[in-house]
């Protein structure tokens, strides 16, 4: 089956900085946030709030520039990674972002977290033609070059997870009925939207459609709602902490539809544990990093150097939170493009080398997973499996989707 094609495909404002990149290339330079021995890099992350087990991210990531300053840096810079909490509240962002571009002067953003958050420094940070690089949401509009040339996405975008969850509902579910959770801002309609897509005329399959805030105590309600409607599919899409109330509160009112949460919350440790794993069996979700609970990976050369790099940096931490390994692969990523600039450390040249990636392999992306890029093409993961829940880790299934296929 085809999915449609991403949106936001072609860009004379990105062919604009990819040439002005390349005219660069001629002579050594350097924009705002890089000196001899540093470049500066800011980021905001919700280390407080309902949105606060996503704070292992930035740890991860800091852990992550730490190592690469061990080891000498990037070109003879050291790294200065300074990160600020928000709290996903998209005001404190702002205030954030403006002092990191304005006071702090950062060479550019990484990694920071939310969609209502980075849609809140979208449009300033591309007037200022500052980077906004691998954003920490998968929302589609992350991968619009034409209006957007200084945002590039990281992880699979919501809309083609979406649509993959749909076609897959209506290849295996009979009679399926389905009720719908969404996070109610940006992020929970980017999922919605391409779930009605990938529905297409099925879309009367949903009987019911609720929706929470952030600033909600619980979702209770909502999952009762949801029994009441007679849904026999859940389309979970929610945060970490409002899916696990939502799974706990399905299994306590009886209510067991076949399960599919968005990726966003796919961590056993963050998620399936707090809810309790008797009532996560069988969840259905889409994958694209190694999972650090799935027994396959313990003596995979990737996850052991992983493993060894979380020892030594966040001693103590987690090992079966899979929001770390999601940090170090997004800061390898990260790496890697700012070591392609070489001596031309441009916001421009930034930009160009990070659409310029072919075919590359991230360690602990799951196999057959690489990065592509290019200056009409922002989205650089395409790709995910399917994976359930069985005893207290992922199991995957099927082959490999991206965009085209599911």
């Amino acid at each position: 089956m085809k999915i449609n094609r991403r949106a936001f495909i072609g860009s004379s404002a990105a062919t604009a900085v990819v040439s002005a990149s390349r005219d660069a290339f001629a002579q050594v330079g350097k924009d705002d946030g890089v000196t001899d021995t540093e470049i500066k890099i800011g980021n905001t992350n919700p280390y407080s709030g309902p949105g606060s087990s996503y704070g292992v991210i930035g740890k991860g990531i800091e852990a992550y520039w730490k190592m690469v300053n061990d080891r000498g840096g990037i070109n003879g810079r050291k790294v200065n990674f300074i990160t600020r909490d928000d709290g996903y509240m998209p005001p404190k962002t702002v205030e954030a972002v403006r002092q990191l571009v304005e006071e702090e002067k950062v060479f550019c953003l990484f990694q920071t977290l939310g969609t209502a958050p980075n849609t809140a420094i979208h449009r300033y940070l591309n007037q200022r033609k500052v980077p906004q690089l691998y954003v920490a949401t998968g929302a589609s509009k992350w991968g619009d070059p034409k209006h957007f040339p200084w945002t590039m996405g990281y992880q699979p975008n919501f809309r083609t997870e979406a649509i993959i969850y749909a076609k897959h509902i209506l290849a295996n579910v009979k009679d399926a009925k389905i009720g719908v959770l969404m996070h109610n801002d940006d992020y929970g309609k980017d999922y919605w939207e391409g779930f009605k897509e990938g529905l297409g005329k099925e879309a009367g399959r949903v009987i019911k459609h609720v929706t929470y805030e952030m600033t909600d105590p619980t979702v209770d309600s909502q999952v009762i709602q949801l029994k009441d409607s007679g849904a026999n599919v859940f389309f979970n899409i929610s945060l970490p902490k409002f899916a696990a109330q939502a799974i706990r509160k399905a299994a306590d009112i009886g209510w067991r539809p076949v399960h599919y949460l968005n990726n966003v919350s796919a961590n056993i440790a963050a998620v399936m544990k707090p809810a309790g794993f008797a009532n996560a069996q069988g969840i259905i979700t889409g994958l694209y990093l190694k999972d650090p609970t799935d027994k396959q990976w313990d003596d995979d050369p990737e996850m052991k150097t992983w493993r060894e790099w979380m020892n030594k940096y966040l001693p103590g931490a987690n090992l079966e939170d899979g929001y770390y390994i999601y940090g170090y692969t997004a800061s390898f990523l990260m790496h890697e493009t700012l070591k392609r600039c070489g001596a031309t450390l441009t916001r421009a040249n930034l930009m160009h080398q990070a659409a310029s990636f072919h075919s590359f392999r991230v360690p602990c992306l799951l196999p057959g997973i690489t990065i592509s890029t290019s200056s009409t093409d922002f989205y650089p993961i395409q790709a995910l499996q399917l994976a359930r829940v069985k005893g207290e880790t992922w199991e995957r299934f099927g082959d490999v989707l991206s965009q085209e296929s599911s």
